[in-house]
């Protein structure tokens, strides 16, 4: 007769379906704590987010000095978009639970030495990604400066849903690229690249940064394809350097 795989430390497939659905379901209650703050203070929130479009067209006659106001068409859109800043939001702030949730399931199936880089891994994406954001934030406003003069001379009328999309895809697109060093870290480990191959195709690889940085920047301006491209090489030539240290 076989061993109980749970009397050997492993757990049998109902215990990780269990498990994985008591880790789920704290997620999304602190998904729904946080939604709930987030809708909460709304009005501030909002205020905050249509800064960087105030700030690009207070130069508008019909806007002085505050700047425009952005517009909705669509009775529902308010409400709607309210929810949608409440549900990003709330993912967002409730970051750290989800990490700490996934760390804490797998964790019983890694080896010690896999423990051990884990944790920097989860910190460190965290980490950038929230950097990534930060940038994106501030790159904003020449991204719309620029997307708002090469139309002419056309005065922007923005709808709250369109421009609220284009703040989340800038933010999630800075944030993966962020992401970037632990990737090539990770790489750099399991053996699949070596220090060597990464010095030798460093031409190639700021073409690549520089053609990716260009696709997946929404706002398709030089200012934001500039500084997601330049951190991104930098990201690449400390990669090497951290695959050499771990090396020794």
């Amino acid at each position: 007769m076989a061993p109980d795989a749970a009397d050997d430390g492993r757990m049998t497939l109902v215990e990780h379906l269990t498990e994985l659905r008591r880790r789920l379901f704290i997620c999304l209650i602190a998904v729904a704590v946080c939604s709930v703050v987030v809708f909460a203070f709304y009005a501030q929130l909002l205020d905050f987010l249509s800064d960087p479009y105030r700030e690009v067209t207070k130069d508008i006659a019909r806007c002085r000095p505050r700047g425009c106001d952005l517009t909705a068409i669509d009775p529902l859109a308010p409400f709607l978009t309210r929810i949608k800043v409440a549900t990003w939001g709330g993912i967002a702030l409730s970051l750290p639970v989800t990490m700490f949730q996934i760390w804490r399931f797998v964790t019983p199936g890694l080896h010690p030495h896999e423990r051990r880089y884990a944790i920097p891994f989860i910190v460190s994406s965290v980490i950038l990604f929230a950097l990534g954001a930060t940038l994106s934030w501030f790159t904003l406003t020449k991204a719309l400066d620029f997307l708002f003069t090469q139309g002419g001379d056309i005065e922007p009328n923005i709808v709250i849903d369109k421009y609220l999309n284009l703040v989340t895809f800038m933010v999630l697109a800075f944030g993966a690229a962020f992401q970037f060093p632990v990737l090539l870290v990770f790489l750099l480990l399991v053996g699949a690249v070596s220090t060597s191959q990464l010095r030798r195709s460093r031409r190639h690889a700021a073409v690549l940064i520089v053609t990716t940085a260009a696709i997946i920047t929404p706002s398709q301006d030089p200012y934001s394809l500039f500084l997601m491209a330049l951190p991104m090489y930098v990201f690449y030539e400390v990669s090497i350097i951290i695959g050499r240290v771990l090396k020794r």
